[in-house]
């Protein structure tokens, strides 16, 4: 895929996932925050499933067991994040929970470049990667006051 088109294609998607944790946490107000999580996640799955499906891909899901245990916690990490961003969104509001949420993955995604875990490429930690994080962090701070 052209770079171009995945980074207006993720900034694309980014901005529908700011929606995210307030439409779990209205849903999360009619049914308790846990129920909510699993309503949003169980919808998700049965989209998920009609696509397989539709697109011929359903004889892939067979070799979900061939891989390492740890390529297996996407949905443990999906949920961790669901529930988390719908229970502090009450308290820092949509555009907290998206500034916190962006410096985290900025973070542990330069440690994990830094490190080449998982398949990634090793890259260094350079002074503008550092210089990045560090307004992330001083953006997150002015958002959350």
């Amino acid at each position: 895929m052209d770079r171009g088109v995945a980074v207006i294609a993720m900034a694309a998607v980014g901005g529908l996932i700011a929606l995210q944790p307030a439409v779990n946490a209205g849903l999360g107000r009619a049914t308790g925050n846990l129920a909510a999580a699993l309503v949003s996640f169980a919808i998700g799955t049965l989209l998920l499933a009609v696509l397989v499906s539709v697109s011929g891909n359903a004889g892939g899901v067979a070799n979900a067991f061939d891989v390492e245990w740890y390529y297996l916690l996407g949905g443990v990490l999906g949920a961790a994040y669901v529930f988390t961003a719908l229970v502090t969104v009450s308290s820092i509001g949509a555009g907290g929970v998206a500034a916190a949420t962006i410096t985290g993955q900025l973070v542990a995604s330069i440690a994990l470049d830094r490190l080449g875990v998982l398949g990634l490429e090793e890259t260094p930690i350079t002074i503008e990667r550092v210089i990045g994080v560090a307004l992330l962090l001083a953006g997150t701070y002015l958002i959350v006051r």
